[in-house]
């Protein structure tokens, strides 16, 4: 059986956490969402800031909801030479020993200590989807991309997850390189 998947694309972003969101933008702050995300629950807010690093700065940061326990920016390997930071390639949430950042909202500033990460490719799935392709939380796999600028992205984490649609997670430097746009449909090679 060979097994496709679609794609699912993401630039900059951050991760709110309640205390952060109000400092940006106002005590008693909430999301305002612009556009539902493929994951159940997850939204594109309509709400932006500024990441500034030790060279540079990203405007217009988009701000993905719903808030979590702790703030986290996600930026690929471009954006870090922009701003003039290294961050790892880490699982979501793994966030330990990371690179800091300020990110500036209309009503505020913080500088977070930590918590800047490259996010590790990943393919979302659910219980059922996992057996229907034979995979299990945390595997690692390999997919193919064809057309024009075909590759294989190796070192695909797996994540499993009863609220998970199917979606291959990758960045957007991951899918120009490929030719890749959203909802493209891409091959598990192994």
């Amino acid at each position: 059986m060979v097994a496709r998947v679609p794609v699912g694309i993401s630039r900059a972003h951050v991760h709110l956490s309640q205390k952060d969101l109000e400092l940006l933008f106002g005590e008693g702050y909430q999301l305002n969402q612009k556009k539902a995300l493929t994951q159940p629950g997850q939204f594109a807010a309509e709400e932006t800031v500024a990441l500034t690093g030790p060279k540079g700065s990203i405007t217009k940061v988009r701000v993905l909801g719903p808030v979590r326990s702790k703030t986290q920016v996600e930026v690929t390997v471009s954006d870090c030479y922009r701003l003039g930071i290294q961050a790892p390639v880490r699982e979501s949430g793994d966030l330990e020993g990371t690179p800091g950042i300020a990110i500036e909202g209309p009503a505020g500033r913080v500088d977070l200590p930590e918590g800047v990460i490259v996010a590790k490719r990943h393919l979302h799935l659910s219980p059922a989807d996992a057996e229907k392709l034979g995979l299990k939380d945390k595997d690692i796999i390999n997919v193919k991309a064809e057309g024009e600028r075909a590759l294989t992205f190796e070192n695909v984490l797996v994540r499993v997850r009863s609220d998970f649609f199917m979606d291959l997670h990758l960045d957007s430097d991951e899918a120009n390189a490929a030719g890749l746009k959203n909802k493209d449909l891409v091959t598990i090679v192994s």
